[in-house]
């Protein structure tokens, strides 16, 4: 008998609710369950040890297990166009997750707990509701891009100028009043994008971040 394969693709098949099978399959790597209109993930997800990568956007969510923190996610996790208005503590424990997606949801902020999530690459959370954003992102210390377009954020906290692994953020169509100097000492950024920010009064290190090629929109 062959093997049967470790990645499960159910996109878009109108299923409504996941079927109970697919909590069996604890072999899988990679389980896309996209665009199904699902309203709710059972904790049984938490049994899928062998997740590297999961895909839950484009449903109808307006919450996800405590359970995804007891898998080992190392790759993706899509959780963008739902209804979620928060995210579980217990995803402190996805340590090595490096992409993480949260955009297009109804967040009003990130947990605390995004910052123990040490492996994190790319985060995504553009078109939410965020007013601000925890001071514990800055132990994201090997984050290269940061995307938050579209929230209510005035300002970022003085912690974002620890993440010196940093190449881009994305702050377009935000209300910013002010933004943390500590930007301009971070060693790697190349695109700063203010773009649709009529709120800010430009800083005068806009001029030293440019001189030495990072792009900045505004």
């Amino acid at each position: 008998m062959p093997r049967p394969s470790a990645h499960l693709n159910l996109w878009k098949q109108r299923l409504g609710r996941v079927p109970e099978w697919v909590w069996d399959r604890t072999d899988l790597e990679a389980l896309v369950l996209a665009d199904n209109a699902l309203t709710e993930i059972s904790e049984q997800i938490g049994t899928l040890k062998a997740l590297r990568m999961l895909d839950l956007g484009h449903n109808q969510l307006t919450r996800v297990p405590d359970a995804l923190g007891d898998l080992d996610l190392t790759d993706f996790l899509y959780l963008h166009d739902n209804r979620l208005t928060r995210l579980p503590g217990s995803m402190a424990r996805l340590t090595r997750l490096r992409y993480l997606n949260v955009s297009d949801n109804a967040l009003t902020t990130l947990p605390p707990a995004i910052g123990a999530m040490k492996g994190l690459v790319e985060l995504r959370a553009s078109g939410n509701q965020m007013t601000s954003l925890p001071v514990a992102i800055g132990g994201l210390s090997l984050l290269r891009e940061l995307h938050v377009r579209d929230n209510r954020l005035v300002a970022l906290p003085d912690a974002v100028a620890d993440l010196h692994e940093l190449r881009q953020i994305d702050l377009r169509g935000n209300p910013l009043t002010r933004l943390p100097d500590g930007l301009a000492s971070l060693p790697r950024l190349e695109k700063l994008d203010l773009r649709w920010v009529t709120t800010l009064t430009a800083p005068s290190w806009f001029d030293e971040l440019e001189s030495r090629g990072c792009l900045v929109y505004r």
